[in-house]
Order: C-alpha cells, then sequence, then structure tokens
C-alpha cells in the first residue's frame, strides 16, 4: 500500500493527500483481496485437513492474514493522513 501511495505522491504531487490516498488504495484493493482469499483458501485447508500442530499454526496464521488484510485496507492510510495533517 505505501509503495503505490509513495508512486502515486511523485506522478500527482499537486493534488491533495487524501486524494492519492483514496486513489492508492483504489489501485490496490483487487489485489490486497486477491492475495489474502488465496492464501486463507490454503490456511483453511490446513487447518480443517492438518493434524493437531498445524491445525493450531493455520489457525493462528487465518487471524493474522484476516488482521493484516483489514490493517492494510483500513488503517494504514488513515494513520498517515493523521500523521501528515499532526505536521501542518
Amino acid at each position: 500500500m505505501f509503495d503505490r501511495i509513495r508512486e502515486n505522491l511523485r506522478k500527482h504531487h499537486k493534488q491533495k493527500l487524501d486524494f492519492i490516498l483514496n486513489k492508492s488504495i483504489n489501485e490496490t484493493l483487487g489485489r490486497t483481496i486477491l492475495t489474502s482469499m488465496t492464501t486463507l483458501i490454503v490456511l483453511i485447508t490446513l487447518f480443517v485437513l492438518g493434524g493437531g500442530i498445524i491445525h493450531d499454526f493455520a489457525f493462528a496464521m487465518i487471524i493474522g492474514v484476516l488482521i493484516g488484510t483489514y490493517s492494510s485496507i483500513f488503517v494504514a492510510s488513515p494513520i498517515l493522513l493523521a500523521w501528515q495533517n499532526r505536521k501542518k
């Protein structure tokens, strides 16, 4: 997400930061969701078909992927925007 924001800051340096953040999220949203879904498919398969130790590991990974996806989409950009607004 931040890599795309950095690229868009260079391309659209005259635009406001909230426009650039919104554009960056929209550009990476599909890829982020597809990557998370394919990873979750494998992890759910491991969770259902794996043994005791694999079961616990897969559960922890499922939680991590869900939280990571959520924070990548909904938390990282607003924190950056709040941080930039505080500097002004």
